[in-house]
């Protein structure tokens, strides 16, 4: 009854997206949208003694001012949804054990903060939960050194590479109030373009990305005002655009992507845009979210993208598979 089309399910009952609160980095501050963000922290470390800690402090903040800002106690609570880039998503399960909340701990790569809005939305809707918080991070620095090269390596970065967002958003999803509505979920299927380059995300992701905008754009004949992916930046962006003009249905008149619009990428020397499971989180917190409140829009079709990228598989020669989840929000 609740699964139109091929993948899509539709959400019947009231989900809304009751509030998001944003924390992010000094670049990301400095950037097109840096005053829309709750938070700036302009120290890396945020006053810890690693990146990973620093990480762990962005999720865990950010929840807490979202429950603060909002009155929420503990036990208004059912579930936190969490994940991050980290190897064993450490940084959610850490910040998780301080919270204590009931958790669930999800890995989507940078596709996470859809994947975690999908997964709390149907949990609502199915009559198990009244109120979640879904949430996710990552840091530039600690990605940097999980998957490509420490930075005291100092490392030439490819053009296509993309810059990992220092940043974290936590979105309270709630059966009841007032606001946007999550109105359909497509998990995605994994698509692999056979791309081995740790500095080519874009371009790995993109194929997951059509495919699953694709699926959804099918299954639900919904006319969007916006289309957002996650963060392919300008690579991936470009490749989706093709696709679809190939295809004979160019969404390119209303169609972005976080990874350009954290970003200024002329002037931020970000190269191809930013990335990281902070990348959507916090453009979706800061911005999307926001111009549905303000009702500059009032159909967003919100896709988080996920390279999932193993280094210890590709040193085993394996390719990077990308994964995209839809979800898509009306006011």
């Amino acid at each position: 009854m609740k699964k139109i089309g091929k993948q899509t399910f539709s959400i019947k009952d009231n989900v809304f997206v009751r509030d998001v609160f944003t924390i992010v980095g000094k670049k990301e501050g400095e950037g097109p949208i840096g005053k829309k963000f709750d938070m700036v922290v302009d120290d890396d470390l945020w006053g810890e003694d690693s990146w990973e800690k620093c990480e762990l402090k962005f999720q865990k903040e950010a929840v807490k001012h979202l429950m603060k800002r909002n009155k929420l106690k503990k036990n208004d609570i059912d579930l936190l949804i969490s994940g991050d880039l980290l190897n064993q998503i450490t940084s959610s399960s850490f910040a998780a054990r301080d919270l204590q909340l009931p958790y669930v701990g999800v890995y989507g790569a940078c596709s996470t903060m859809a994947l975690s809005i999908g997964l709390g939305s149907l949990i609502i809707d199915g009559g198990f939960a009244d109120n979640v918080i879904c949430a996710t991070s990552s840091h530039f620095c600690s990605a940097e050194r999980q998957y490509r090269l420490p930075l005291e390596m100092g490392g030439q970065r490819h053009m296509s590479a993309q810059w990992t967002v220092t940043g974290t958003g936590a979105v309270w999803l709630s059966k009841n109030g007032s606001g946007p509505k999550v109105k359909n979920v497509t998990f995605g299927k994994i698509q692999d373009l056979g791309i081995k380059d740790a500095n080519n995300m874009g371009a790995a992701m993109a194929p997951a990305a059509y495919d699953s905008l694709k699926q959804h754009l099918e299954d639900t004949n919904i006319n969007y005002d916006l289309i957002v992916t996650g963060d392919l930046g300008t690579v991936g962006k470009s490749i989706v655009n093709k696709m679809f003009t190939e295809d004979k249905n160019s969404i390119e008149k209303k169609y972005d992507d976080c990874g350009t619009i954290i970003f200024d990428i002329e002037k931020q020397d970000v190269h191809a845009g930013g990335s990281g499971c902070g990348c959507s989180a916090t453009v979706f917190g800061a911005f999307l979210y926001k111009k549905l409140l303000n009702k500059e829009i009032n159909k967003l079709l919100f896709t988080s993208t996920g390279a999932l990228h193993s280094p210890t598989a590709t040193l085993q020669g394996e390719s990077i598979p990308g994964i995209a989840h839809c979800v898509g929000i009306e006011m």
